[in-house]
């Protein structure tokens, strides 16, 4: 799996669970759905991504390739 994929997937599980916390343990952790919103909008203005440089770091392959 690329870096690109790992990262669009990771985002995908977070605002799921985030949702998930919301719905079932405290209304409050909506702000974690707006924290990786946030961080989202922000890395595709400035190209920084944490989440990309820890996948990198973990040996993930930048490109578009399965």
């Amino acid at each position: 799996m690329s870096l690109d994929r790992m990262v669009f997937a990771f985002a995908g599980v977070m605002v799921l669970l985030s949702v998930a916390l919301t719905m079932f343990v405290h209304p409050l952790f909506v702000w974690f759905t707006v924290f990786i919103g946030a961080n989202l909008l922000q890395s595709a203005f400035t190209g920084f991504c944490p989440a990309a440089m820890i996948f990198k770091k973990l040996g993930a392959r930048p490109g578009t390739a399965f």
